[in-house]
C-alpha cells in the first residue's frame, strides 16, 4: 500500500492521472500524519539532500565507484548499529533478501525456507525464491502473526532457514513479544536451522521489545534492513551478518546485477536517515498509539457499525484501520477531505484481499515527524470530518 508516483506505461491514462493527482494532493497537504520519500519534486528532494550533505561534511567526499566511498561508510554504520561483524549495501531489499536465503541454503545444504505466507518473498517478490534460486518455501502457520515456538518445533519436515519478518507488515505490522521471539529462535536452533530476520522495518521494533537494535539483531544469523521505508531514504538496503557470509553475499550481489557503478545519492540519504530519522522512531511509535486510540474513540462515538484499528495498541509507528465501506468511497472521501481542508488523515483504501470479508476496506496509517504535532483532539476532529464526507 506504499504510495507510488511512478507512471506505468501499461496503466490507463485516467488511472495514471488519478495516481499523480493523489500524490500531488498528499504532498501539498498542510497537515498530514506522515511524509513519504516519494512525495516532493526532484529539485526539492535533491536540494534537501545536498544541504544535509554539506552541513555534515559529506559535500566534499569523493563519489563512490562500485561499492567504495560513501557506500562503504553506510556498510560500516549499519554493522555498528546492529552490532554484527559486517554489512553489505544492496540497491534493493528484494535482492538483499534473495542473496541471504541463497547463501544460507548453500551452507545448510537445505533449499527449504520456513516463512509466513504473508512474508515479503511470498507476496511481493513474484515467486523469486523458487524462480531465481531454486528454493522451496514452507509455512509454519497461516494465522496473522509470526509462528510460535511450538509451531516451529512441530513442523513435519526439515528446513534449513527460518525467516522472520519483523514486523509482519501485511498482517498489520505485528510483532511477537520479546519472550516469544527468543523462544522461536531457540526452537529453530534446536532444529539446526539458521535464522534470518527480514528487518525492513526492524528500526522501529525497539519500543515494543524494550531492547536495543544490537540485542535484537544478535538473535539472528543475518539481518536485512531497508533505508527507504522507515528512514526516508531514496532507496537501498543492507544485509548484515558474519564476515564469511557477507563476503559470499558480495559475490552474489555482483551476479545479481547489484554492484552498481555509483549510488552516492542513495548512500547519502541512508546516512541521513540513520542520523536524523533513526533517533526519532521511538517518538513516532509512541505517538502512533495516541493516534490509534483517538481514532477508536471517534469511530465508537460516531456509531460506526463495525470498525477495527489493528493492532489496538500499535506495535510500531504503522498500523491498519478497517471500516465497513467500499474502498473507492473511502479513497474519494480522503481525497475530498485533503482538497477541501488541507488535512490528510487517510490516503488510499483497499479491499480486504482474497478470502477477506466483503463490504469492508483497509488502509495503513503511519506516524512520522509531521504527525507529532497532532493532538488526540486533532485526530478526532479530522476523523469526524472524514466520516461526514462518507455520509454526504
Amino acid at each position: 500500500m506504499d504510495v507510488n508516483t511512478d507512471v506505468d506505461a501499461a496503466e490507463p491514462a485516467d488511472e495514471q492521472a488519478l495516481r499523480l493527482y493523489r500524490a500531488k494532493l498528499w504532498a501539498g497537504a498542510e497537515r498530514r500524519l506522515w511524509h513519504s520519500s516519494a512525495e516532493g519534486t526532484v529539485g526539492q528532494l535533491l536540494r534537501e539532500l545536498v544541504d544535509w550533505a554539506e552541513a555534515e561534511g559529506h559535500g566534499d567526499a569523493p563519489v563512490d565507484m562500485y561499492g567504495s566511498g560513501l557506500v562503504e561508510e553506510v556498510e560500516r554504520r549499519v554493522a555498528e548499529e546492529l552490532g554484527l561483524p559486517a554489512a553489505v549495501f544492496f540497491p534493493t531489499g528484494t535482492m538483499a533478501q534473495q542473496v541471504a536465503l541463497r547463501c544460507w541454503a548453500g551452507r545448510t545444504g537445505s533449499p527449504v525456507v520456513a516463512l509466513h505466507p504473508l512474508a515479503h518473498p511470498e507476496v511481493h517478490e513474484g515467486g523469486a525464491p523458487a524462480a531465481v534460486s531454486g528454493l522451496r518455501t514452507v509455512h509454519l502457520t497461516d494465522a496473522p502473526r509470526l509462528p510460535t515456538a511450538e509451531e516451529v518445533r512441530d513442523h513435519p519436515e526439515p528446513f534449513g532457514t527460518l525467516m522472520l519478518e519483523l514486523p509482519l507488515r501485511d498482517a498489520g505490522f505485528v510483532l511477537p513479544s520479546w519472550d516469544e521471539l527468543t523462544e522461536v529462535v531457540e526452537a529453530a536452533r534446536e532444529r539446526d536451522a539458521v535464522v534470518h530476520f527480514d528487518g525492513a522495518r526492524l528500526w522501529e521494533c525497539t519500543t515494543l521489545f524494550g531492547r536495543g537494535l544490537r540485542e535484537i539483531a544478535e538473535l539472528a544469523d543475518s539481518v536485512y534492513v531497508s533505508f527507504y521505508k522507515s528512514l526516508g531514504g531514496l532507496s537501498g538496503a543492507a544485509l548484515a551478518g558474519p564476515e564469511d557470509v557477507m563476503e559470499e553475499a558480495r559475490v552474489w550481489r555482483h551476479r545479481y546485477g547489484g554492484l552498481v557503478a555509483q549510488q552516492y545519492p542513495a548512500a547519502l540519504s541512508a546516512l541521513r536517515g540513520l542520523a536524523v530519522e533513526l533517533p526519532l522512531l521511538p517518538s513516532y511509535v509512541r505517538h502512533a498509539r495516541v493516534v490509534a486510540e483517538a481514532l477508536r474513540e471517534e469511530f465508537a462515538a460516531a456509531g460506526v457499525g463495525w470498525f477495527r484499528v489493528h493492532p489496538e495498541v500499535p506495535h510500531t509507528h504503522q498500523f491498519q484501520v478497517w471500516l465497513p465501506y467500499d474502498p473507492d468511497v473511502l479513497s474519494a472521501a480522503a481525497a475530498e477531505q485533503t482538497e477541501a481542508t488541507g488535512t490528510a488523515l487517510f490516503r488510499r483504501w483497499f479491499g480486504p484481499g482474497a478470502g477477506g470479508p466483503p463490504g469492508v476496506a483497509v488502509t495503513e496509517l503511519t506516524v512520522t515527524r509531521p504527525g507529532l504535532s497532532w493532538t488526540a483532539a486533532d485526530v478526532r476532529a479530522a476523523a469526524r470530518d472524514f466520516l461526514s464526507r462518507i455520509a454526504a
